[in-house]
């Protein structure tokens, strides 16, 4: 049925009811209000200009910078853990204690060789020179003195041998004290004072995350890389982490962009940094993060509802000032959960059916309400 034949039947239909109501006697205030019930009520709004800032979306995981899993480079017991769980630590702070008692002990017996082989030493350079003295006046032997020099030289390397022995022993007891290698927080610890722990362990002690600031790592489409460059170039990449519910949970900035494509997805890798000072983001979080590329200015919107999609494309109803729909194809080159940018297709002012698209067709009168019920 087209849209004049349904006017028709309308029209009729209301003449019809009209003169059963005024066989009744309802008089002209039944007119009036017959009138005023023909217009199709719709909800409306009217068309602005603006600025309107362009965004792409991904979907992002929020991830550490840096994570270490604290493991023991010697083997020894456990006796003390210096942290709680959850703890907030810094570069350089306590976090376990491996018994020292057997690297003590062996550091006192590298040291104790080194000391016994420094007075060998000393007794071979006495020799030395008394072989050197000797056979100066003519009255020692070569032999002597070749032997003694060889016995210096042998000592001496075995003082250098020693002294690595102490070195290492001195390194080694170090490691019973492990300390934290970057500012983090530390997660359950996963060994007990008391156990053994040992250098080839991979399940580590604890693991330390650094969350201030914290990433997000998301993916775009590849054909979004020019928009992305462009804007790291030009110094102002905003970056805004939102919650499933469209909540905003923390602004940052764009950080890197990997240095190559997904074959597989089309889409590229990005990295934004967040300062998270307020623990909103958390490592393994899903968030929706959106990244402002450009503004456009001075141009036209409506309220995204107001577009309709139909076979032909995509169109709005325009109310007339006399009520009457006029039905407008449009161009929508950038749309967002609220706005749609309409170009020339529409005029500041112009007012727009946004809820009630379903009842209408064009040239309908309808009663709006809304927004634009002020304007009209």
């Amino acid at each position: 049925m087209t849209a004049d034949r349904r006017k028709a039947f309308r029209t009729l239909g209301a003449i019809a009811l009209g003169f059963l109501i005024l066989s009744m006697g309802s008089g002209p205030a039944v007119v009036s209000a017959l009138a005023a019930g023909a217009a199709i009520p719709v909800v409306a709004d009217v068309a602005r200009r603006t600025d309107v800032p362009v965004f792409l979306l991904g979907l992002g995981s929020v991830a550490p910078l840096r994570t270490v899993t604290v493991t023991s480079r010697i083997d020894g017991q456990l006796v003390k853990l210096d942290f709680t769980d959850g703890q907030d630590v810094h570069a350089g702070d306590l976090l376990a204690e491996i018994d020292p008692e057997p690297l003590q002990a062996a550091l006192g017996q590298a040291q104790a060789t080194k000391t016994r082989d420094d007075v060998s030493l000393a007794n071979a350079r006495l020799d030395l020179a008394r072989a050197q003295t000797l056979t100066t006046k003519g009255v020692g032997s070569t032999q002597v003195l070749d032997t003694a020099k060889a016995t210096v030289a042998q000592l001496e390397a075995t003082d250098k041998v020693d002294q690595a022995a102490i070195d290492i022993a001195q390194i080694q007891l170090g490691f019973t004290q492990i300390r934290s290698p970057l500012d983090g927080r530390v997660g359950i610890h996963m060994v007990d004072a008391g156990n053994i722990v040992r250098a080839s362990d991979t399940g580590g002690i604890v693991r330390i995350s650094q969350i201030h600031p914290i990433a997000v790592d998301f993916s775009l489409p590849s054909d979004a890389l020019p928009r992305i460059q462009a804007v790291m170039k030009a110094g102002n990449a905003a970056v805004v982490a939102q919650d499933n519910g469209g909540q905003q949970l923390a602004s940052g900035r764009l950080s890197v962009v990997d240095n190559q494509i997904n074959g597989a997805t089309a889409t590229i890798r990005i990295r934004a940094v967040f300062d998270n000072a307020d623990d909103r983001l958390w490592p393994g979080q899903f968030v929706n993060v959106r990244v402002q590329a450009d503004l456009q200015r001075g141009v036209v919107t409506v309220p995204v509802t107001a577009i309709v999609r139909g076979p032909d494309g995509t169109y709005v109803f325009i109310v007339g000032k006399d009520r009457h729909i006029v039905k407008r194809p449009v161009t929508v080159p950038y749309s967002n959960a609220e706005l749609a940018v309409v170009g020339k297709d529409v005029q500041p002012g112009d007012t727009v059916v946004t809820d009630g698209q379903y009842r209408i067709q064009e040239g309908d009168v309808v009663d709006v309400t809304g927004p634009a019920q002020a304007a009209n």
